[in-house]
């Protein structure tokens, strides 16, 4: 059960699910009695009592003619303004570069670092060669050197070995 309630004091309205004891205002603070809030409409769904409220609300505005439903006016409300490349743009900032950025970031799903690249490149390809490493690991962005000095370290360090020039993790 959901309510549309209206504070006394300050006039916001908003809605109400079940029946708690106590509810405050979301614009003023005041908390007050459930039972003594004056119910504007009592709905089965928070999606019917966010209509009546987007009405009311409506209407207190002076919106008599079309009155939206809360569903189409969030649609109405996206539509409205400047779209996100005008936005960055008015700001400042460069848009192609920001949807660049966001095609790399789309890539796969993952930011490695060069580190990561490489250990992810020897655990994920099978036996790979120090090409197959280096190609992967050039897909986020790291250069061949830092690849082969890596692979030198973690043989080093005892963490991959190398057999037949392929790669596994230890």
């Amino acid at each position: 059960m959901f309510a549309v309630v209206g504070c006394s004091d300050c006039e916001a309205l908003w809605v109400v699910e079940g029946r708690p004891d106590t509810t405050s205002c979301p614009r003023c603070g005041k908390r007050r009695q459930f039972e003594k809030l004056k119910k504007f409409a009592e709905t089965e769904s928070a999606d019917a009592a966010k209509n009546v409220r987007s009405v009311m609300q409506q209407r207190r505005a002076g919106h008599d003619g079309d009155l939206a439903d809360f569903a189409t006016m969030s649609e109405r409300a996206m539509e409205a303004g400047p779209d996100e490349a005008e936005f960055l743009t008015a700001a400042g900032i460069n848009a192609k570069a920001v949807e660049a950025a966001g095609d790399r970031a789309d890539g796969d799903g993952r930011s490695l670092s060069k580190r990561e690249a490489v250990e992810t490149a020897v655990r994920e390809l099978d036996r790979p060669t120090e090409e197959e490493v280096v190609a992967f690991a050039a897909e986020h962005g790291v250069e061949q050197a830092y690849v082969e000095r890596t692979l030198s370290k973690l043989r080093r360090a005892g963490a991959v070995t190398e057999t037949d020039g392929r790669y596994r993790l230890l």
